[in-house]
């Protein structure tokens, strides 16, 4: 099982638009991230996002170019201050490839907890980090990652 993490692309201050949709530049490396996923074999089965418009629409980018057959919604355990346990200990009951689309510090924290088990990790700001399964889903390896700068 594969697992890919998407932090969401740019998007415009509050200030702005509260609501927070992605920028012009924000949908460039939403569209761009995804390709490079997808040129990396990224195929996932379900993609979960936070159910903020940030990560919605960073998600619609990567499940249109990576699997438009995807189940693709938004799901509990993924705001941004969300203990990352509770979506890993959804995640042992999950055998389709998958992929979350949230927010720092909450994807960060997921990573350290999947794969370093508290050593601290480092997560590209607004890129991708695919994991892979090793054993019974409570370890994970790190396999590649996307970068959007």
């Amino acid at each position: 099982m594969f697992l890919f993490l998407v932090h969401h692309a740019d998007a415009v201050g509050p200030k702005v638009d509260p609501q927070r949709p992605l920028s012009l530049l924000g949908r460039t490396q939403a569209e761009q991230a995804a390709e490079a996923a997808a040129g990396r074999g990224a195929r996932p089965a379900v993609i979960w996002h936070s159910g903020k418009l940030r990560a919605r629409q960073t998600g619609e980018a990567f499940w249109r170019i990576c699997n438009p057959s995807a189940e693709f919604s938004a799901s509990r355990d993924l705001q941004p201050g969300d203990p990352p346990s509770a979506i890993a200990h959804r995640l042992l009951g999950e055998d389709r490839d998958c992929m979350i689309v949230g927010h720092y510090p909450h994807l960060p924290a997921l990573l350290t907890l999947l794969v370093h088990h508290g050593s601290a990790s480092t997560f590209p700001l607004h890129g991708v980090v695919a994991l892979e399964r090793e054993d019974d889903g409570e370890r994970w390896r790190e396999v590649w990652r996307v970068t959007t700068d």
